[in-house]
């Protein structure tokens, strides 16, 4: 259902009939009864997104204003945070870890166009988000890219590639700039130890 169908993005829709018509009745109650629930309701929301085939973790927290194109190709893990006015262009398979946090306003797009074709295909690549990542406000994540564990992406920074374990990156392109301490994270005796954005 998720397979771009056509090599024109001039001359027809690049997906089938199937997705579109889900995609319409998703829409309709996301406008309906996502957008409009209450801001402490997460679990209301966590079980419309299940109801249209999203894997939705314990205790994540995803947020009214938060934008899903295709709930099914969403996976989320445990006690993660989606916040308002993220877009989650889920053209493609995207999935997030444990514990992390995608802050306000950040795009996360999984699809894209083959600039060198005549007809502008649409491409669809997946997208993963490890645990404990901080992915900070209004940061761009481009389709294909996997973001390892540990990493915090700093605020309205392009991510265009894989970005490695538990560094602090920034800047267009995004690259790592430092380590990130691990220690908290690892300590048998602090298990539930939180990324320092959990208060986002």
């Amino acid at each position: 259902m998720d397979e771009p169908t056509t090599r024109d993005a001039f001359t027809g829709p690049s997906f089938s009939l199937t997705n579109r018509f889900v995609r319409v009745i998703w829409n309709i109650v996301a406008a309906i009864f996502f957008r409009c629930s209450p801001r402490p309701c997460h679990a209301w929301r966590a079980s419309l997104l299940r109801l249209f085939g999203a894997r939705i973790g314990r205790g994540a927290r995803i947020y009214a204003g938060a934008s899903v194109w295709a709930p099914w190709n969403l996976e989320v893990g445990d006690e993660s945070v989606i916040a308002d006015g993220v877009i989650v262009y889920s053209q493609g398979k995207i999935t997030v870890g444990r514990r992390s946090v995608i802050s306000q306003g950040t795009h996360i797009c999984s699809g894209t166009h083959d600039y060198t074709d005549p007809g502008f295909p649409l491409i669809t690549r997946p997208i993963v988000i490890g645990d404990h990542v901080w992915v900070a406000a209004e940061a761009f994540i481009h389709p294909g890219v996997t973001i390892h564990d540990g990493v915090v992406v700093s605020a309205r920074s392009v991510v265009l590639k894989d970005l490695p374990e538990w560094h602090v990156c920034s800047g267009f392109p995004c690259v790592p700039l430092k380590t990130r301490e691990r220690t908290n994270f690892n300590n048998p005796n602090n298990p539930n130890a939180q990324p320092h954005a959990a208060s986002t």
